[in-house]
């Protein structure tokens, strides 16, 4: 949803502002981690609960999440339980690693095999992806067996799908026109 991505959008750049300046990695694991316990039904439910303070709210979320948040930290989550905005934290996180990525030159390559593929062919794979993307990339493979046969790969907003799946609702679109 654009308006989500849109307000989501300076909560994240304000979060990776601070990361950069500190320790990046550990900002992108606690993102990671408080995304996660953010898109939790029943942390929803707790954040969108009227009966609850902002103090209680926090409370309940920090003890969610398990770490001691640094001060940093405790004060970003404080603004977006303030500004109503928590639950975007799912939509914050991803940005932020996207942040994170174009900083480190790097980009997360989504790939979904019809089968389970050996680590000399996702290296391949990746290898060819790298040359045609010019980046870097952090491969995350999952086997889809609806695929039929091929691959499906997402990077970024771009979607390489050679899948039999993808070729056959070619034909059949392409048949019916």
């Amino acid at each position: 949803m654009a308006e989500l991505s849109t307000v989501a959008r300076p909560y994240a750049e304000a979060a990776f502002g601070v990361a950069k300046a500190g320790d990046l990695a550990a900002w992108s694991a606690l993102m990671e981690k408080m995304a996660a316990v953010a898109g939790n039904a029943d942390m929803r439910a707790v954040i969108a609960n009227p009966k609850l303070s902002d103090a209680q709210v926090y409370d309940v979320f920090a003890a969610a999440v398990g770490d001691k948040l640094s001060a940093e930290a405790s004060n970003f989550v404080r603004l977006l339980i303030e500004n109503g905005r928590l639950v975007l934290l799912p939509e914050v996180a991803a940005q932020f690693a996207q942040l994170k990525n174009a900083h480190q030159g790097t980009a997360d390559a989504f790939i979904e095999s019809a089968f389970a593929l050996t680590d000399a062919q996702v290296s391949d794979l990746v290898t060819a992806l790298e040359k045609k993307f010019k980046v870097k990339l952090k491969p995350q493979v999952k086997v889809d067996a609806g695929l039929i046969g091929g691959v499906r790969v997402v990077v970024g907003d771009q979607v390489l799908d050679s899948s039999v799946r993808e070729n056959l609702q070619r034909m059949a679109t392409a048949l019916t026109a």
